[in-house]
């Protein structure tokens, strides 16, 4: 092929194979034969490897480059990567290693050849989920498929079980979103995040389903609830697509459903073309006195009365604002933790499900070792980014006039801001300490003036052993589905549990 000389078949049968030069007058021949008539293996019996033919007869639309060979040559470059060369970069390919030229849409069909190669075919990728399942070796792990009453695929539910027990180390705030997959069966991937204590994401549970419908949010939403729970500490932050909206309601008695506050903006910018008013807006959202928020509020209404209107009528302020906010979400006021895996995962959207969870497992898995690596070298009491967030107070809350009222209430003033601080309960009118858990600069002067560590007084999830705990096990990979032991009766019609 390099050579742009052509072949023909002369003989093609299952035991024997001969091709020749396609000129006649060339001696340029290949004949080969089985081993043995039960081998399925070929040897070269007679090879003739010099071209006598004249030099008119090369091609470079070489015959023999079909979109198979192309892909087969090509596919290394896809081992181990989730992009690979697209179909401009295989005509390059073709041109520059084979000497070939080869029209994009040859290319285009070799790129999707080498996939089926590498990733399996979308139909193989149904077949052989249930097994995919069936052998993820990870105690706890909890899959679930759903089937049609004609046993075809309907939903699918992975929640790996060392996420599942790393849960309870982390704030219960859970960010859930959905976004479209682009494979030939297409359907909605969706998930539920929440952060860790160094502010990553720390995926919960992933689903793929048909579209981002009631039924199917109801669905998945009842088999989070399985491994979470239901609680009135758990805070579910989303999008206002009626769908989530809907199923959470259905699905979770006792948990807060907050807002996306970013989406909330978008929806001001795009309905109401007032983007001059984002500074109040978020200055509202992160707002944790209600004082300080309504001083927000009307400087948006005197501006933009409707946009006012939407906020606290169509909206919510219970939704949106963090003071107004009936549970504990601390600082996460958006779905950003969603949208950043969602990003993540982009170049393999595309990907049939098996090996669209391929990658999800083989991404948690470096992560938690990555992360475990981290919190183990940790020297410090708190997680790098909080330690990093909390030093700075300490600057501020000197200087700071404290009086004790009561064995552990205090009034701290100076600054800005006088706050009266219960170390006992960890509270402060400034309300920082009440929201996110981590002590504001009247509760570090407060906790000075008590001969009190400042470190007792934060959440335990902003802590180094939290870190270490949620990340101190192992996610595992299935392997090569060679190595797959599974039973002949695992099928999509009866897994439909653990």
């Amino acid at each position: 092929m390099k050579g742009n000389f052509e072949f023909r078949t002369r003989k093609s049968n299952r035991s024997l194979w001969v091709i020749e030069c396609i000129d006649p007058n060339c001696n340029w021949r290949l004949r080969a034969s089985k081993i043995v008539s039960e081998s399925t293996k070929f040897v070269i019996r007679k090879y003739v490897g010099v071209h006598c033919c004249s030099l008119l007869n090369r091609n470079a639309n070489h015959r023999q480059a079909t979109y198979v060979v192309i892909g087969e040559q090509v596919a290394p470059q896809y081992v181990g990567v989730e992009k690979g060369p697209g179909p401009k970069g295989i005509q390059t390919f073709a041109r520059t290693k084979l000497g070939a030229q080869i029209s994009y849409y040859k290319a285009w069909r070799g790129r999707k050849h080498v996939h089926t190669l590498i990733r399996g075919s979308p139909e193989q990728s149904f077949h052989i989920l249930p097994s995919y399942f069936h052998v993820l070796e990870n105690p706890g792990t909890v899959t679930r498929i759903e089937v049609d009453g004609e046993s075809r695929f309907k939903y699918l539910f992975l929640a790996f079980g060392v996420a599942i027990r790393g849960f309870r180390y982390m704030r219960k705030v859970v960010g859930i979103d959905g976004t479209f997959l682009k494979g030939q069966y297409r359907g909605v991937l969706l998930v539920a995040t929440t952060q860790d204590g160094n502010g990553q994401c720390y995926p919960l549970a992933w689903g793929i389903v048909d579209s981002e419908n009631e039924d199917a949010w109801t669905w998945f939403l009842t088999q989070l609830k399985e491994v979470i729970g239901d609680t009135d500490e758990l805070a579910l932050i989303s999008d206002r697509a009626p769908s989530i909206k809907k199923a959470i309601s259905i699905v979770f008695e006792k948990a807060h459903h907050g807002a996306c506050a970013w989406h909330v903006a978008q929806n001001i910018k795009n309905k109401f073309k007032c983007a001059d008013i984002m500074g109040s807006y978020w200055s509202a959202v992160n707002a944790y006195r209600c004082e300080d928020f309504a001083g927000y509020m009307t400087e948006i209404s005197h501006r933009y009365p409707r946009v006012a209107e939407y906020l606290e009528n169509e909206v919510g302020f219970e939704k949106w604002s963090r003071c107004h906010y009936p549970g504990l979400r601390y600082n996460i006021t958006t779905t950003n933790m969603v949208e950043s895996l969602n990003s993540m995962l982009v170049n393999a959207r595309d990907f049939p499900y098996v090996a669209l969870l391929d990658v999800i497992q083989e991404k948690m898995s470096k992560w938690w070792n990555d992360r475990r690596i981290v919190a183990m070298a940790i020297t410090a009491p708190l997680t790098p980014s909080w330690e990093s967030e909390f030093r700075p107070r300490f600057a501020q809350s000197n200087g700071r006039h404290t009086l004790q009222l009561n064995p552990v209430t205090y009034h701290v003033k100076g600054g800005e801001l006088e706050g009266v601080v219960d170390i006992f309960n960890k509270t402060c009118t400034c309300k920082e300490f009440d929201i996110d858990k981590l002590p504001c600069v009247h509760a570090i002067a407060a906790a000075h003036h008590a001969q009190v560590s400042v470190y007792s007084l934060v959440s335990p999830y902003y802590t180094k052993e939290y870190y270490v705990l949620a990340y101190g096990e192992t996610i595992y990979p299935v392997g090569s589905q060679s190595q797959w032991d599974v039973l002949n009766e695992v099928s999509l019609s009866n897994n439909t549990g653990d």
